[in-house]
């Protein structure tokens, strides 16, 4: 299992990317702005959700359930990203 830091690392990254995304396609398409501006925030909110997930998780003290924990948080991640970036591609191609 990689490390708290890591994992916190790679959510920002995956919002990065994202973000990132959404501005060359405000770019090319100015007038989707509104819709991909909403995409955006969702991505925002699902990386603060993740950040508490990771912050908190349920049971702290035992150590299989906190690495169970985190693997299911790191399926998560790459789930819900994919579903945004998904959604992006279906405003661009719109």
């Amino acid at each position: 299992m990689a490390n708290l830091r890591t994992l916190k690392k790679e959510i920002d990254y995956c919002l990065e990317e994202l973000v990132f995304d959404c501005d060359m396609a405000i770019c090319f398409q100015p007038s989707k702005e509104q819709e991909i501006f909403d995409l955006m925030r969702q991505a925002v909110e699902l990386r603060n959700a993740m950040m508490k997930k990771v912050n908190n998780p349920a049971e702290p003290h035992n150590r299989s359930l906190v690495r169970k924990h985190y693997a299911a948080l790191r399926v998560e991640l790459d789930n819900e990203f994919e579903k945004l970036f998904e959604a992006l591609s279906e405003i661009n191609n719109k």
